[in-house]
C-alpha cells in the first residue's frame, strides 16, 4: 500500500475524509495520525510524512508500519531501536486503535472492539458504500469501430472501463462514460461501398454490417481500384459532401444499435457519443495542428505535415495531415482530447495493448500544447480457447455467441440446481448469471496480464467465481428470510474469530474503493469481492445462526445483514446482479 488517503495539516489537523461512516480508512487515519505525533515528541523530523511512514497490510496485524527500517540509515541506529522509542512514544489510548505493538524493528496496530462494533453498525444502516472524492471524470472505453460487432477482446476493454465507471462513481466521483466514434477511417468508407455493393442481411444489425464489411475487403482483393474508392468517401466526407455524410452516419448509427444491444446484455451503458467528426467539423482539429506548428517540430516529408518526435525518444514521425488535405485519426484525437481536458478533472483512456506505441505518442503531443494528459489503462488482449479473432477476414468469435453460450450453459446449471422451479424463473436467473460470470471473470485479472476466457471456470458455483459470490449473497437473503426483524443486538458477542475477521473485512470496503479508484485497478476489487464472500462462507461454516441462542443468534443476524449489504454494494460496483434467490 505505501501511500497516505488523507491530507493533513498540524495547524489544526484537517483530514479529507473519503467515505461517510466509519471504515478502514478511519482506522488508517489514527494509525498515521498518532504515528507522526509519536516521531515528532521522539524528535525524528527527518522529512517525515504520510506518505513515508510504510504502511502496509500485514499477516500479524491489521496494519504495519516499517518506518524504522527508512530511518535507520538517516539517524544510524538499528530500526529496532528506532521502532521500540516510537512505540514508546505512542499515545496511552487510542479510539479505533485497540493496541500497538513493537516486534523487533516492525509496529503493528490492530483494530479495537469499538472500531469493529462501529463498522458493524454502520454496515447494517447501509449508508457506508459511497465516497467523498468530488473529481469530474471522463472515461472513455470500448469505442469499437462500428464496421462490426463486438468481440471478446472488445468486451474486455468495456468490462474493464465499465467497472472502472462504477468504482469512481462510488468513490464520489462524477462520472461521465464515453464512446469516441470513429466514422472517419478507412472501415467506414469500405462499409459503406460494402453496403453500395452487397445487400445487407435481414440479422442483428452489427452482424449485418461485418458480413459488408468483409465482403467489401474481399472484393479488393481482386479490385485495387476499391481502395481508391474508399479513400475518395473518406475525402468528400471530411469535405462535408451531404451525400458521402448522410451514408456514413446512417451506416454507424445502423452498427452502433447492434453493438449496443451487446452492451447492454452484460449491463454496460454510456453516457454520451462522441463523433470523430465533430472535431473536423467545429475547426479543433485545424486549431491542434495550429498549436503543433508553433512547436517548430513539424515538417512537411513525402508530401505530408508530420511531427517529428525523435528528440522525444520516438523512431517514427506522427503524421499530422495527409497529402490530399484529410486528418488522421490521431489528429482528431488531440482534439478530443484538448475538449476532455477543459471539461473534466480526469481523463481516463481504455485502450488495447496496440495502443501503446500511439497512446505514447499523443500524451507527448499534448504535454507539448500544454494539455493535461489522459490516465491510460492498457489491457492485454483476451482469447478463447477456440483461437485468434480478426474481424476484416470474417474468422472472430462474437461477444454475442460468447453470450448465448455462457447463459446456455447457466441455464443447464440452474437447472440442475433449481430442477422445481419455474422455467421463467430459471432463465432469468441463467442471463445475469452469464453476464456476471463474464463480466467477474474478465476483470478478476489485472489488465496489464493477458488471459483466455474460459466458461466452465466462470461458471463454476463452488470455487472463486462470479457465481460463488452471488450465491454467498443469495444465501445471507436466504438467512435472513427466514429470520425475526434485528431490533436490538449486542455485538460485543461477536467475538469468534470467523466473527471478527468478516466484520474486518466488511471494514476494507471504503479502502478498496479509494485505491481501486486512484490506481485505476478494477481487478482490485474483484479480489476483494472473493475474499468478502469467503470470509462470510467460513463465517456460516463455523458460527451457527438460526440455531444459536437468542442473544448470539441476534447478533450473528446482525452480522449476516451487514455482510448482505456488503456483498450487494460490492457486486453491483462490479456490474454484477445480486440476486436475493438462485
Amino acid at each position: 500500500m505505501h501511500v497516505s488517503l488523507y491530507a493533513i495539516s498540524f495547524s489544526g489537523i484537517e483530514f479529507i475524509h473519503r467515505i461517510g461512516a466509519v471504515m478502514f480508512l478511519d482506522f488508517m487515519r489514527e494509525v498515521e495520525l498518532s504515528l507522526l505525533s509519536a516521531l515528532e515528541r521522539s524528535g525524528f523530523k527527518v522529512g517525515m510524512s504520510l506518505n513515508n511512514l510504510e504502511l502496509d497490510r500485514s499477516p500479524h496485524a491489521d496494519l504495519a508500519s516499517s518506518v524504522a527500517f527508512r530511518l535507520a540509515p538517516e539517524l544510524k541506529r538499528k530500526p529496532a531501536s528506532i521502532a521500540a522509542e516510537i512505540h514508546q512514544a505512542l499515545p496511552a489510548e487510542f479510539w479505533f486503535v485497540g493496541r500497538a505493538e513493537c516486534i523487533g524493528p516492525y509496529l503493528n496496530f490492530f483494530m479495537s472492539l469499538r472500531f469493529l462494533n462501529e463498522v458493524l453498525e454502520q454496515a447494517i444502516a447501509d449508508n457506508c458504500w459511497f465516497g467523498g472524492l468530488k473529481e469530474k471524470v471522463i472515461v472513455e472505453h470500448t469505442s469499437a469501430n462500428p464496421d462490426g460487432p463486438l468481440h471478446v477482446g472488445h468486451i474486455r476493454n468495456s468490462v474493464i472501463g465499465d467497472t472502472l465507471v462504477r468504482i469512481l462513481h462510488r468513490a464520489g466521483c462524477t462520472i461521465e462514460a464515453q464512446y469516441y466514434i470513429n466514422d472517419m477511417g478507412r472501415q467506414e468508407a469500405m462499409v459503406v461501398w460494402g453496403a453500395d455493393h452487397f445487400r445487407l442481411e435481414n440479422i442483428k444489425n452489427d452482424h449485418a454490417i461485418a458480413q459488408v464489411y468483409i465482403a467489401a475487403h474481399k472484393a479488393m482483393e481482386s479490385q485495387p481500384e476499391i481502395k481508391r474508392e474508399a479513400d475518395e468517401i473518406i475525402r468528400q466526407y471530411e469535405a462535408g459532401d451531404s451525400e458521402t455524410e448522410s451514408k456514413i452516419k446512417s451506416a454507424v448509427k445502423f452498427a452502433l444499435s447492434g453493438i449496443e444491444e451487446t452492451l447492454q446484455r452484460l449491463d454496460i451503458h454510456h453516457d454520451s457519443y462522441h463523433w470523430e467528426s465533430e472535431f473536423v467539423r467545429n475547426g479543433d482539429v485545424d486549431k491542434v495542428i495550429a498549436k503543433l506548428e508553433e512547436t517548430g517540430l513539424t515538417i512537411w516529408k513525402d508530401g505530408a505535415l508530420q511531427l517529428d518526435l525523435t528528440s522525444h525518444g520516438f523512431e517514427k514521425n506522427m503524421i499530422l495531415r495527409r497529402t490530399d488535405g484529410t486528418s488522421l485519426y490521431i489528429t482528431r484525437d488531440l482534439a478530443y482530447h484538448r475538449w476532455k481536458a477543459a471539461n473534466c478533472d480526469r481523463i481516463v483512456d481504455i485502450l488495447g495493448a496496440d495502443h501503446k506505441l500511439i497512446s505514447s505518442q499523443l500524451k507527448t503531443a499534448l504535454n507539448l500544447m500544454g494539455i493535461r494528459e489522459p490516465e491510460v489503462v492498457i489491457f492485454e488482449f483476451v482469447s478463447l480457447p477456440t483461437g485468434s479473432m480478426s474481424t476484416r477476414r470474417g474468422k472472430f468469435i462474437s461477444a454475442d455467441e460468447v453470450l448465448d453460450e455462457v447463459e446456455s450453459r447457466a441455464f443447464e446449471e440452474v437447472s440442475k440446481r433449481r430442477p422445481n422451479e419455474s422455467e421463467e424463473f430459471r432463465r432469468g436467473v441463467a442471463k445475469y448469471v452469464a453476464s456476471g460470470a463474464i463480466r467477474y471473470d474478465i476483470v478478476k485479472v489485472s489488465a496489464d496480464k493477458a488471459t483466455t476466457f474460459d466458461w466452465r471456470q466462470a461458471l463454476d458455483f463452488e470455487k472463486l467465481s462470479a457465481p460463488f459470490i452471488q450465491y454467498s449473497y443469495a444465501r445471507a437473503c436466504s438467512i435472513l428470510r427466514k429470520a425475526e426483524n434485528i431490533d436490538t443486538y449486542n455485538p460485543d458477542l461477536l467475538k469468534g474469530h470467523d466473527e471478527v475477521a468478516l466484520i474486518k473485512k466488511i471494514a476494507e470496503f471504503d479502502l478498496v474503493i479509494e485505491l481501486a479508484a486512484r490506481e485505476l485497478k478494477p481487478h482490485t476489487l474483484a479480489t476483494y469481492a472473493r475474499e468478502l464472500a469467503e470470509a462470510f462462507n467460513q463465517f456460516y461454516r463455523y458460527c451457527p445462526v438460526l440455531e444459536s441462542r437468542d442473544d448470539l443468534r441476534l447478533a450473528r443476524l446482525a452480522l449476516v445483514k451487514a455482510s448482505r449489504n456488503a456483498l450487494r454494494a460490492t457486486l453491483e460496483t462490479l456490474g454484477i446482479q445480486a440476486l436475493e434467490a438462485m
